[in-house]
């Protein structure tokens, strides 16, 4: 079985200096590049199955966003928003040393694609959007916002698999073996248990937020959405609580008209684990020729 290579790029925010660490996988020299991002309190392991898949065509690039996983974390946590992460993919794609990529992104990983491609010059070539698109359910939204930063310990790996499968029930994982995978990417050991990977910090933004404020951003996303000119696939779970089928219709309609591939079973979000997932995903970015 293949295995990455371990790498890092320094980024800026105006707190200072971090490290964002990521994974590659495939040939480093390859020129063609995928970027794959992933969700609110994930890590970039997400990938593995899918950048397995990929990496004979792709070098594969998965980083753990700062403030997870093994990057660094903020000193000033108002700055876990969407225009700094977005600020450090630009500097990651600037260390890859190429002028275009294709970028898959789950949930948060797909709004930081979103923030990307919608700009001028933008080096996205082909986005992929999982389950998630400018508007954002409240419900969902509540969901996220009731576990994000809680400070929980667990005292082993089943333990703490029981909590990922609760608050990821989405995922609808095939097996307890898949639940298992997916749990410990996202732990650290605190001496003879367990931490979440992630700075709690990450849900201060998230805690600040007002509906006008939420208002604002969904206006900003639609707007930076509808001057997306790269070929688009919009992944959405049939049973998403955070992507609602109003949502992806209108995405289909407007901006990049992205193609929507409804993923069966699934709530938020697909994990790309299965040859079912997968497959459309690789049949859409390996159209680029």
């Amino acid at each position: 079985m293949i295995e990455p290579e371990h790498a890092a790029v320094q980024c800026l925010s105006p707190a200072g200096l971090h490290t964002m660490r990521y994974v590659q996988w495939g040939d480093p020299r390859n020129r063609r590049v995928l970027v794959c991002v992933h969700g609110l309190t994930r890590v970039g392991r997400d990938f593995d199955r899918l950048a397995r898949a990929l990496a004979q065509r792709y070098r594969v690039v998965c980083p753990d966003v700062v403030g997870r996983g093994a990057s660094d974390r903020l000193r000033n946590p108002a700055y876990y928003a969407i225009p700094q992460y977005v600020a450090d993919m630009v500097t990651l794609i600037a260390r890859l040393d190429v002028e275009q990529v294709a970028w898959v992104g789950t949930s948060m990983g797909g709004l930081i694609g979103m923030g990307l491609a919608g700009l001028e010059q933008s080096p996205i070539a082909r986005l992929v959007l999982n389950d998630i698109g400018p508007r954002m359910e409240p419900v969902a939204l509540a969901r996220i916002g009731a576990y994000v930063g809680q400070p929980l310990r667990f005292d082993s790996l089943d333990e703490a698999t029981v909590y990922i499968r609760a608050i990821g029930a989405g995922f609808a994982m095939r097996d307890e073996a898949q639940w298992r995978e997916i749990t410990a990417s996202v732990l650290k050991p605190d001496g003879d248990g367990f931490v979440l990977h992630y700075d709690p910090a990450i849900g201060v933004p998230m805690q600040a937020m007002t509906p006008q404020s939420i208002m604002a951003g969904e206006a900003a996303l639609w707007k930076l959405y509808d001057a997306i000119r790269c070929p688009t696939l919009l992944l959405r779970g049939e049973n998403s609580d955070l992507l609602s089928a109003a949502t992806a219709s209108e995405m289909a309609a407007r901006g990049p008209r992205a193609r929507e591939l409804v993923v069966p079973g699934v709530g938020h979000a697909p994990m790309l684990f299965d040859p079912q997932q997968i497959d459309p995903v690789r049949a859409f970015l390996y159209e680029e020729g």
